[in-house]
């Protein structure tokens, strides 16, 4: 089982820069890459929330399970 994050999909249908999320966001370009990357462990929900406010989408349009 897997929880893909389709960050990288939401940024482009945003046509928004990874850079522009974090300045938005508060959260280092760093982090998100590694989210993007799905290599992450954990994302906080203020994280979460704060992403999808700035993205204007809902959580599940950025993570997905797959079996």
């Amino acid at each position: 089982m897997a929880i893909i994050v389709n960050l990288d999909v939401m940024l482009a249908k945003r046509k928004m820069r990874l850079k522009d999320l974090s300045e938005k966001v508060g959260v280092s370009v760093v982090n998100l890459s590694i989210l993007k990357q799905g290599k992450v462990k954990a994302i906080r929900f203020s994280t979460l929330e704060a992403i999808c406010e700035v993205l204007d989408c809902q959580p599940g349009d950025l993570l997905e399970y797959k079996k």
